[in-house]
């Protein structure tokens, strides 16, 4: 499977037009998804940013009629943004532990989170999560996290998680102190924008919403 990622920032005061505008278009954008047989396409929004994240079976290229509709859309909401991640291309993956991807949405609590990378660790918060994939070597991380990624752009870390709830547990003392020595480190080389350590910092961050989803 193929996971594609694109990040903005909305301009100031353009929320409530982006909203109004997305609305519009929507029937657009969702075609134009079918035909591309893009799927789980989701759109998220945390203060002025936006992360947008789809799949695809396989790598593809669109078709120059494809193009043309894509920059279309674009153009009629260019006014309202400015890019985070380049255009036409993906982000960096930051990190991934993709586990046994459900089809199944039902029992799905997705997480999106968004934080600032500090100048100059980018490849410190790399390192950091390429040693997590070399602890889990080969092996198929059975849940409840799935189709987790992670991504940054322009200083910006953007993660998508999906989450079995069925298989869910309360951490141990010995996970949460682990979690606790983690996220400190974390914290010396990032700034959060979501609120997914609040309960550990006692700070107060907006949560992630997501705007749209199209299976």
């Amino acid at each position: 499977m193929e996971r594609y990622a694109i990040a903005l920032k909305i301009n100031d005061g353009k929320m409530n037009d982006y909203r109004r505008t997305l609305g519009r278009l929507w029937p657009e954008i969702t075609a134009f998804l079918d035909r591309n047989e893009i799927r789980n396409f989701s759109i998220w929004n945390a203060e002025d940013l936006i992360f947008i994240y789809g799949e695809h079976d396989t790598a593809f290229m669109l078709s120059p009629e494809e193009e043309a509709v894509i920059e279309n859309l674009t153009s009629q909401m260019s006014d309202l943004f400015t890019w985070v991640s380049t255009p036409e291309q993906n982000m960096r993956l930051m990190y991934h532990n993709f586990g046994i991807v459900r089809s199944d949405k039902e029992l799905i609590r997705h997480r999106m989170f968004m934080t600032k990378l500090k100048p100059g660790c980018e490849e410190e918060y790399k390192a950091r999560h390429d040693a997590l994939i070399e602890q889990r070597g080969d092996s198929v991380d059975p849940g409840p996290d799935s189709n987790f990624s992670i991504w940054s752009a322009g200083g910006y870390i953007f993660g998508y998680n999906e989450i079995d709830t069925t298989m869910e547990t309360e951490e141990t003392p010995e996970e949460h102190e682990n979690t606790i020595a983690w996220e400190t480190r974390q914290l010396e080389i990032m700034d959060w924008i979501t609120n997914d350590v609040d309960w550990m910092t006692k700070e107060h961050h907006v949560s992630s919403i997501r705007l749209a989803w199209h299976p």
